[in-house]
């Protein structure tokens, strides 16, 4: 273990003896001076007398407990560093404190090298103020980041934004749910760039866009000679994003088998190689996405739910586009700008009717179909100004939300689901990634229906 640099003044808060007796001896050994309180009003009473460069307070507590700590403290002094301690059930209660200004959590039980490094992390940070303003594009040079920027003025996206920036410090594993278009890869993305990690490697998969096989070697790797075709040997994503962070898209459709796999690598920060003989230290941050009901997967036993708990130490909800409709006439502007030079085009207004039609729309592609519509009508408009009639909306796109619904078709259920997949396979030219996207649905949903239907359109 390195030694602190300096010796610093910390507040250990715990009801449990045996753990204020384990902190305060490993942190002592680090050199600091330690005060210990039991719960958290006796916290505030020696905070009044004395002055401490970091507290670290357990969650769960009676009288008060570290939520409420950390708020009286913040009111006391608001620069006041804090890291919590807490079990898996009080996952929530931690995502709170981080809202509330914590600096990080950790997750019991720990090891002593968990709580110096966090601990010297803490001490590394203190003194950066984030901005008072709420940040919608991250600040970066790398042109390619630029371009994924978050384009948002809706209150509640800030404040969602603001949240990442908070906890994009910690090294803890990130859960992002949302639907299908609403920029889950975007805020995974702005996760790394806010992050210690930025300098480092971000890798993703799409866990649907593989058979199982292939998704386990492009995770972990492979040596020579592992498998048939196995000429050389291969690094996977988790050796390729060692230092950075790896996004693990739709991880709601990994097998079950991978599942398990994952989650040994999240308990023990190592993997093993297809055809290894020694697993392979990593350290790599995880944020995981999905559109699909978790929880409802979990109860259906397709997905395991200590894994679930592995990864929703961090949980995020983004908001569907239908339900920021301030945000209609921001993106529009935006899309303009970016697709009318992509296009040759010089449109330069966006006329108050085509806002109105926009804004009633229900979106169910999200931003995603957004860009898409934009994009259509910039390459359709011959003028400088884009009209509703630009737009190719109908009446009935505006009440069910769809951008090319089947007019007077007439067949089953099945028929029409058919007609409107191969529709759509059909307008991204076969690529079946671009078709689930847009229909809302996994790749393998895509794959299982196309098998059932004989589809002879392929990628």
């Amino acid at each position: 273990m390195t030694k602190s640099n300096s010796k610093k003044n910390i507040l250990v808060v715990d009801d449990e003896i045996e753990m204020r007796i384990a902190l305060e001896t490993t942190l002592k050994r680090e050199g600091h001076s330690i005060t210990v309180a039991e719960n958290g009003k006796q916290a505030l009473e020696k905070f009044s007398g004395d002055s401490f460069d970091l507290v670290l307070t357990d969650v769960k507590m009676p009288k008060m407990n570290g939520v409420e700590l950390l708020k009286a403290l913040k009111k006391k002094s608001p620069q006041t560093v804090a890291i919590m301690m807490t079990a898996y059930g009080d996952i929530d209660n931690a995502v709170e404190t981080i809202k509330a200004g914590a600096f990080d959590y950790l997750l019991k039980p720990f090891s002593a090298e968990i709580l110096i490094a966090t601990v010297n992390r803490a001490f590394l940070n203190k003194g950066f103020t984030k901005n008072e303003s709420l940040r919608v594009t991250p600040k970066t040079s790398k042109p390619s980041d630029q371009k994924r920027s978050i384009i948002t003025q809706n209150t509640q996206m800030l404040e969602l934004i603001k949240f990442v920036e908070n906890i994009s410090y910690s090294r803890s594993t990130v859960l992002i749910m949302g639907d299908t278009g609403t920029g889950k890869e975007m805020f995974a993305r702005h996760i790394h760039q806010t992050s210690p990690r930025a300098e480092k490697p971000f890798m993703a998969v799409n866990c649907a866009a593989l058979p199982e096989g292939l998704l386990e070697t492009e995770l972990f790797g492979h040596e020579k000679g592992a498998f048939t075709g196995a000429v050389e040997r291969k690094d996977g994503k988790f050796e390729l994003a060692h230092k950075g962070t790896l996004l693990l898209d739709e991880v709601t459709e990994m097998s079950l088998p991978l599942q398990a796999k994952l989650l040994r690598v999240l308990q023990e920060h190592e993997i093993d190689k297809v055809g290894g003989r020694a697993p392979i230290p990593v350290d790599v941050r995880i944020v995981a996405t999905t559109n699909r009901n978790i929880k409802k997967r979990i109860q259906e036993n397709q997905f395991r739910e200590d894994l679930y708990y592995r990864l929703n130490v961090i949980p995020l909800k983004l908001i569907p586009l239908r339900d920021r409709i301030d945000d209609i006439q921001t993106l529009a502007e935006h899309f303009i700008e970016k697709h009318s030079k992509g296009l040759n085009k010089s449109i330069s207004h966006i006329a108050n009717e085509t806002i109105e039609l926009l804004q009633k729309y229900r979106w169910p592609g999200n931003v995603r179909e957004f860009e898409n519509i934009i994009e259509r009508a910039i390459l359709i408009c011959q003028e400088d100004t884009l009209l509703p009639s630009h737009l190719f909306f109908d009446e009935e796109d505006i009440q069910i939300g769809k951008t090319q619904p089947l007019e007077n078709f007439r067949g089953t259920i099945y028929d029409m689901e058919k007609e409107l997949i191969t529709q759509t396979l059909e307008e991204v030219n076969g690529n079946k990634t671009k078709a689930a996207e847009r229909l809302g649905i996994s790749i393998r949903t895509l794959r299982n229906k196309l098998a059932a239907y004989k589809n002879p359109i392929e990628n």
